[in-house]
């Protein structure tokens, strides 16, 4: 089969990168897509993916139609000039063009219908396939959706995929026993983050004074940061985040996807936003597992009193590893899990609706 893979944002280059390595070995074709945003074409450059460039993404709303009928013709055109069979993605351009092709879409989304109510709108409907994580279960307003015990971070961080590589830390001068601290601060500029708030840099630099004793604080990011915080940018090869939050003694900020990932790492997490108590696999990682904390900006001083708190527990990596375990326990090998319903599609789809127990076979 010819497969497209579009991306629109890095985090999706790890969602789809050994899912992409196995179709390949299986001797299928694959075609990327991506946004014009320097880390993502990196990622695929490190990884060894040829892909097609799409335009910038606009930062306001009505840049943002006309920029989604734009990626939807490119998209369109490379479908019929590769010949695509299946295309896979967090994309909102594969489900519109499937329904005007013979194009089958598979779209992957772990975030609640209420958070987006114009990807629930305008994507969900028009998607062949919406797969999503069963912490959402009887959330989603698609009936049909197909549910799998994961979250999208295990395609590139359970254990059978991700060993973490220690030589990150002597790349950065890191000592094998020294302490530090890993930051991200998210802008907040896609569809479904008007109107929402993140950490103040007032509160950033107070979470900073708060770490330093105990190590050193590194902040990683793909945008300018503010002066005040610039001693303390980390800069690394996007490939090696993992590798380094892996061996860090805590997460802290504002971003989803890298709080997500520190809690299937088993990195403890503080996470302070808008979004706090609204994302479903979120919430379970921390109310299921404890895995993580969220806070919203208006309790910034609860947040300070965990962090405190946590930074007192002198066997936090030890109780973290252990909540890990048992939250691995409960989920499946989600790369194998999506090589195996796209790659014989569309019986292997309905058979795991005849019966859902089938999905156990990938614990």
């Amino acid at each position: 089969m010819n497969i497209l893979i579009d991306i629109g944002h890095p985090a999706h280059v790890h969602y789809y990168r050994n899912l992409a390595d196995e179709l390949g070995k299986k001797g299928h074709k694959i075609f990327w897509t991506v946004k014009n945003i320097k880390v993502a074409k990196d990622l695929l450059n490190h990884y060894g993916f040829k892909y097609i460039v799409l335009p910038k993404k606009s930062d306001n709303l009505i840049g943002k139609i006309f920029m989604q009928m734009i990626f939807d013709l490119i998209i369109l055109s490379v479908c019929i000039r590769k010949r695509i069979n299946i295309a896979i993605g967090t994309s909102v351009s594969i489900a519109h063009v499937s329904r005007i092709t013979n194009v089958k879409s598979f779209v992957f989304d772990d975030d609640d219908d209420e958070v987006q109510p114009l990807v629930t709108r305008y994507v969900h409907p028009f998607a062949d396939v919406l797969l999503s994580p069963d912490c959402l279960r009887g959330k989603r307003k698609r009936e049909d959706t197909v549910y799998y015990p994961g979250y999208h971070e295990l395609a590139y961080l359970h254990p059978k995929v991700f060993t973490p590589d220690r030589t990150v830390l002597k790349d950065l001068g890191i000592k094998e026993d020294e302490t530090y601290f890993i930051m991200r601060f998210n802008t907040f500029k896609a569809h479904h983050d008007i109107g929402i708030k993140g950490l103040s840099l007032n509160q950033k630099v107070q979470l900073i004074r708060i770490l330093e004793p105990y190590g050193r604080v590194l902040i990683t990011t793909e945008r300018e940061i503010e002066p005040e915080l610039r001693n303390y940018q980390l800069i690394l090869e996007p490939s090696k985040t993992h590798s380094l939050m892996y061996y860090s003694k805590m997460f802290l900020g504002d971003s989803q996807t890298m709080t997500s990932e520190a809690a299937v790492l088993g990195v403890p997490s503080l996470r302070c936003n808008s979004f706090a108590r609204r994302i479903s696999y979120l919430e379970e990682q921390e109310k299921k597992y404890g895995l993580t904390y969220s806070f919203l900006p208006d309790n910034f001083d609860k947040m300070v009193e965990k962090l405190v708190e946590m930074l007192k527990n002198p066997n936090l990596r030890i109780e973290w590893q252990r909540k890990r375990e048992i939250m691995l326990g409960d989920k499946i090998d989600v790369t194998s899990f999506w090589l195996w319903i796209i790659e014989n599609y569309p019986e292997n789809y309905q058979k795991l609706k005849d019966n859902p127990g089938l999905i156990e076979r990938f614990r």
